[in-house]
């Protein structure tokens, strides 16, 4: 790669500008890392571990283990981590049926979820299995004008006898709102707790794993689920997701999974668990190297004269970082740098396509090992106004610097 000098003074004065983001990426890469580390160290992990099963997979070592370092990990009592889930949709609408009963409400207390649950609820499409079609409704709380969270309209809310169960979605989603920090986590689960007891607290933890030293499970939320081709896979897991929290609901989401009676003791992975382990090794590490390259990428967009969110020294609390463009003509460029600066599919041009589950075409650039990854460097964006880029990822800060300052040489006419 040949840059312009332009994009190579950007580049330079970046880096100098966030080096104290990225120490303090270092230092939360460092607890989480021993986290795991520790975690491994407890239930005892060998390389029995890693063997597959066939069949109905029943006592299954390398399985249950797996299991148990994810609850510990998460600040839970218990987990569900399987290649079986189709995504982290479906890790989250198992745990959503886990956590609510025909005629009872499902609150979100952080505005409308991602594109992805509409269906899952029952706003958009009209889909069979969904919640709406077991009898449940869905309420929700916005955010305020400023995107603080409003506890007084969630203290109301909750207190209806018929909320079962109240979803936080960590992450930004295709929005400007901020992510959630543990501190707004931990104060939303205490304001439900004070005005419903009963109510079912599940957290969409989805690109927010190892950002932070705490996750929702040490925030008091009851249940949670993310994606294994996001953070906690490290990058190398090629599918799945998990499910961890409360014993009951954990169980109750198994059992969604695969069927009533057969629960999470069921289920064979011929290949083995070792990318599952070594992913969730590697995830904190990881995390904070796809951390550094949405630093760099919002500073070098500020210095463009872009709008981000967050700003490059802000603290953050998920992976995605949001680059307003204001045009549909910028947003194809930013991605297509993007494309040609990954190692698989460089070569291939992106284009705004329908893509199953939202609501507006999506343009997506993810030059990856692993389909779709959010791991490793990708940008995305629905096609509507502001034109916002949700930039995320990097397996190496190396790599992904050099393809944001591709993604600058496309911005600037240079390509």
């Amino acid at each position: 790669m040949i840059f312009s000098e332009k994009v190579e003074r950007l580049a330079e004065r970046a880096l100098k500008d966030v080096e104290s983001q990225f120490a303090q990426i270092d230092n939360v890469a460092k607890i989480n890392t021993q986290k795991v580390l520790s975690a491994f160290h407890r239930h005892r992990v060998s390389d029995a571990c890693f063997a597959g099963t066939t069949g109905y997979g029943y006592n299954d070592k390398g399985r249950d283990t797996l299991d148990l370092i994810y609850a510990d990990v998460f600040g839970a009592e218990a987990a569900l981590v399987r290649q079986s889930f189709a995504n982290g949709t479906h890790a989250i609408t198992a745990a959503l049926f886990a956590s609510l009963r025909p005629g009872q409400t499902l609150l979100s207390v952080a505005g409308t979820p991602y594109d992805t649950i509409h269906g899952v609820i029952g706003i958009s499409g009209n889909f069979s299995g969904s919640l709406k079609d077991y009898g449940i409704s869905y309420k929700q709380v916005d955010f305020k004008d400023d995107y603080s969270i409003n506890f007084e309209a969630i203290a109301d809310a909750v207190s209806d006898k018929s909320v079962g169960a109240v979803l936080i979605q960590l992450s930004r989603g295709y929005s400007s709102r901020p992510a959630l920090s543990p501190e707004q986590i931990r104060k939303i689960c205490q304001t439900v707790r004070e005005n419903n007891v009963s109510v079912n607290i599940f957290v969409d933890n989805c690109y927010g794993e190892f950002v932070n030293t705490e996750e929702p499970g040490d925030c008091g939320a009851d249940i949670m689920a993310g994606s294994l081709i996001k953070n906690p896979g490290g990058g190398l897991v090629p599918t799945g997701a998990y499910v961890a929290g409360r014993k009951d609901l954990v169980e109750a989401a198994a059992h969604r999974l695969t069927a009533p009676g057969i629960g999470g003791e069921c289920g064979a992975l011929p290949e083995g668990y070792r990318l599952m382990y070594q992913g969730l090794f590697t995830a904190p590490h990881t995390v904070a190297q796809s951390l550094k390259t949405a630093v760099f990428c919002a500073k070098i967009m500020e210095l463009m004269g872009y709008k981000t969110y967050p700003a490059y020294d802000e603290t953050r609390y998920d992976i995605i970082q949001t680059v307003e463009f204001g045009s549909p003509d910028l947003l194809e460029k930013f991605c297509r740098g993007i494309q040609a600066g990954a190692p698989i599919d460089s070569f291939v041009t992106p284009v705004p396509w329908e893509m199953p589950g939202y609501d507006d075409p999506v343009i997506m650039a993810a030059g990856t090992f692993v389909q779709g990854s959010t791991m490793e460097l990708s940008a995305d964006g629905p096609m509507r106004p502001p034109y916002s880029a949700y930039l995320q990822g990097g397996l190496t800060f190396e790599s992904g610097q050099l393809g944001i300052m591709l993604a600058a040489e496309y911005l600037t006419g240079s390509h």
